[in-house]
């Protein structure tokens, strides 16, 4: 999601958080309809597999969720308290309407996804492996590889490395809404609140 180009058109003087969820949500969700056939492509046709996984290009919803697990996990590092729970509170309501989901129920998808990615990343603190080896787990590639990393149940590095390559193009540029240009503000409006607990987790 690097060098979107789409906060060009937004005021330089500040942005709401509302905005900054409208990006984020319409971008992710484009980016990862029409970047998850490619992904397919590269790890069906992949040498290093003993067999072809054989994954759909229309079943993209776990690699979403990885996608935007991964880079809600990052907005607290570049936002002060209180806009950054603004900012993932928003996200979380509008994947869950347009998902058809409360948003406290995608909110707590997002929290045991964040989870997960930190149990099998660790020790790594590398937000691109993380999804690069949720990727792996999620859609069973360990199943496809060879006998030695099936039974250590490990991801091959050669694959590991082609793939993360190209997830990189799906980590958010936080900095590009936090530049000098722009400055975030929490709209005053009656969402309803929940536990932000359940997203910052």
């Amino acid at each position: 999601m690097k060098n979107l180009g789409l906060l060009n058109w937004l005021s330089k003087r500040k942005l709401t958080d509302e905005k900054v969820a409208n990006i984020f949500v319409n971008t992710s969700l484009e980016i990862v309809e029409e970047g998850w056939p490619q992904i397919v492509e590269l790890i069906n046709s992949s040498p290093e597999f003993e067999k072809s996984p054989e994954l759909d290009p229309k079943d993209y919803g776990r690699f979403l969720m990885i996608v935007v697990s991964a880079n809600l996990s990052l907005v607290p590092k570049h936002f002060d308290p209180g806009v950054d729970r603004a900012i993932i509170k928003r996200c979380c309501a509008k994947f869950g309407r347009v998902l058809g989901l409360p948003k406290e129920d995608f909110a707590k998808k997002v929290k045991e996804l964040k989870a997960f990615m930190k149990k099998i990343n660790h020790p790594s603190k590398n937000t691109v492996t993380a999804m690069t080896r949720a990727v792996f787990y999620k859609y069973k590639l360990i199943d496809a590889q060879d006998e030695y990393f099936r039974d250590m149940n490990v991801p091959n590095p050669i694959i590991m490395k082609s793939l993360r390559d190209v997830l990189m193009n799906f980590s958010w540029d936080w900095d590009e809404v936090i530049c000098d240009n722009y400055k975030v503000v929490i709209t005053e409006d009656k969402l309803t609140d929940f536990n932000q607990e359940e997203i910052l987790a």
